[in-house]
């Protein structure tokens, strides 16, 4: 069930937070490279199949190049390869080597160059310029297409770059050369999003420089040094894509980490495995942003809302799900050729369970406090009646009492019975002055703006209060004050004044003096209740606005309290804006001083007389 309030500006804006954070991180280079460590990770896996791959790797190893007598004769062992497999029917064979240096072999090559069709020669640019270090002339007038043989690792050679462009000339990948001429498509259809070739959708944007993602798997792969030994080989040739490069560690500057991890890969592999990706469609297609973005908000709503109607260990639980479905989505969107951005994902799960469990937390403590503070204030409230209600209570009791139990003349009855009245009338402004407190509290309460006269309210409480202080033969008597007016409400000020009055009596040893006195200090008014009691130490006054606090003088006397009454004063001076100071010595007695905001000065005419005893 959802708690009154959970959800609120304050919530929905951390959430919102949470989505902002996860973009932000996923943006960060780190979570780049943990992204692709990711992808590493969900390709070994979920590793590739092929059933029949379309093309073959003739490979130069170290057999090779030991028959063949080393890395010199590389040419040699190209026009040689390439005499052999003429007759066996290759639909297009690419080359992995740049033939950019003049050899002595050069006459023979370009020959069996000549002698092939749709031939792939490799191109590359210099490292650190803007220049293609292209085939040389002879071997180019033979070529069907030159492709680019740049797989640009990032360190792990993950996408391929189909195109590439440098000094104004672009060239398409050798391996995409090589599929066009396989599908015998004349030429490259291309678009902002994606490339067609024979038919073949590849979704590769122009802003990427068409990177397309390798799906790599097992290849056919026959060495050139076995293929002169067991020419019975040259029949898996026939009607495949040939790859021909380096793949001895010695002769190959090429070889790259791949997702498939150690050992590293031949370039003319990395190429064949680019071929095969497009040859079966195999493609692997990066989220667009706004889908990572919005799985994420979908992902933070789903944690705000668990950790709004669920608590305990049900929404633990709900937000353990959350963070498992945000680790699973890449997973599975993977296996269907989805690239999320998984930290962005993970992010926003973590973030939002995380701050939205902390901010239930945070709520249920807030509300438990206010139980308890509501408890306590209950409390508080039965105190107020027993303690404040007792004397009306107990004198409309006696007088009743005495009414039914005693013939009296009709004057003594009409006494009694203005008494009653009287005390019921008190009793009733208690009452409302006590909801008025208890709404004052919970701030469902406006205070009145009435302008009064502090000298008429001086006197109301004195006359009050007389009674008490003539029983403990108690002087109560006011000092000379000026016409003055406070503006606020009245019945909540008589109240916090006549129960400074009351305490002081009550504190005040027989034969004392209680004082009050009102005067003007620049815009505040002061009213001062000074009594000659036990008075108070340091450590007493800093606790007396405490509810329920007595001191250990107070508690000795015997007197009957509660210890709420200066709480509820200082309450009723705080919300007109004004303050309460203390001023106290231990067996000299306090003054309490209610300090003020001025309102508008009373006429001579309303004020009081001076009052005395």
């Amino acid at each position: 069930m959802k708690r009154p309030g959970f959800i609120t500006w304050g919530y929905a804006g951390a959430l919102a937070a949470c989505v902002l954070a996860a973009v932000i991180v996923g943006w960060l280079a780190i979570a780049t490279a943990i992204d692709g460590d990711i992808y590493d990770w969900l390709f070994r896996l979920q590793p590739s199949e092929r059933a029949r791959t379309q093309s073959v790797v003739l490979a130069i190893d170290e057999a090779t190049l030991s028959r063949y007598g080393g890395v010199p004769q590389t040419r040699a062992i190209i026009a040689d390869t390439l005499e052999r497999i003429a007759d066996a029917g290759p639909s297009v064979v690419a080359v992995d080597v740049i033939l950019r240096d003049k050899t002595a072999e050069d006459a023979r090559l370009a020959a069996a160059l000549a002698r092939t069709p749709n031939v792939v020669l490799a191109a590359d640019i210099l490292p650190g310029t803007s220049t293609w270090e292209d085939p040389l002339p002879a071997f180019r007038a033979h070529a069907a297409a030159v492709g680019h043989v740049h797989a640009e690792p990032d360190p792990v050679s993950r996408v391929l770059p189909l195109e590439k462009a440098a000094g104004g000339q672009r060239r398409w990948a050798l391996a995409l050369e090589a599929y066009r001429l396989h599908k015998r498509a004349a030429f490259i259809e291309e678009s902002p999003d994606s490339i067609d070739v024979g038919g073949t959708r590849v979704p590769a944007a122009r802003a990427d420089a068409r990177a397309m993602y390798i799906r790599y798997a097992p290849l056919s792969l026959i060495s050139v040094a076995n293929l002169r030994d067991e020419p019975g080989q040259l029949d898996q040739l026939r009607g495949r894509a040939v790859f021909i490069g380096d793949t001895a560690l010695s002769a190959a500057r090429d070889r790259l980490m791949t997702p498939l991890g150690p050992p590293m890969m031949a370039g003319v592999e990395i190429h064949a495995n680019a071929f095969e990706t497009l040859a079966a469609q195999a493609f692997i297609r990066r989220a667009p942003l706004s889908w990572s973005v919005t799985v994420s908000v979908l992902l933070v709503v789903a944690a705000g809302l668990v950790f709004a109607f669920l608590s305990g260990w049900p929404a633990y639980l709900a937000g353990s799900a959350i963070v498992a479905v945000s680790h699973t989505i890449p997973h599975v969107a993977f296996s269907r050729g989805v690239l999320f951005d998984y930290v962005m994902l993970a992010a926003a799960a973590w973030l939002s369970v995380g701050t939205a469990a902390a901010w239930q937390y945070f709520v249920v403590r807030r509300q438990l406090r206010k139980t308890e503070s509501d408890k306590a204030r209950y409390q508080q409230a039965i105190h107020f009646v027993t303690h404040e209600m007792r004397s009306p209570l107990t004198a409309i009791q006696g007088s009743s009492e005495l009414m039914g139990r005693y013939n009296l003349n009709d004057e003594k009855r009409r006494q009694i019975a203005e008494m009653i009245n009287s005390e019921s009338k008190r009793l009733a402004r208690m009452i409302q002055t006590f909801l008025d407190i208890e709404r004052l509290t919970e701030g469902q309460m406006d205070l009145r703006s009435d302008r009064f006269d502090v000298v008429a309210l001086a006197e109301t409480c004195v006359q009050r209060a007389r009674p008490l202080a003539e029983r403990k033969q108690i002087d109560l008597r006011s000092n000379d004050m000026e016409p003055l007016a406070i503006t606020g409400d009245r019945e909540l000020m008589e109240y916090a004044l006549y129960n400074l009055l009351t305490n002081a009596i009550k504190y005040s040893p027989a034969h004392t003096t209680v004082t009050i006195d009102a005067r003007r200090e620049a815009s505040l008014v002061h009213i001062s209740v000074r009594d000659q009691g036990i008075g108070m130490d340091a450590q007493e006054l800093r606790n007396i606005g405490r509810k329920f606090y007595r001191t250990r003088k107070a508690e000795a006397s015997g007197e009957a309290g509660t210890g709420i009454g200066l709480s509820l004063v200082q309450q009723i001076v705080e919300h007109h804006g004004g303050r309460m100071q203390v001023s106290s010595t231990p067996g000299q007695g306090s003054c309490f001083t209610m300090v003020l905001p001025c309102g508008i000065p009373a006429t001579p005419a309303s004020a009081s007389t001076v009052l005395s005893n």
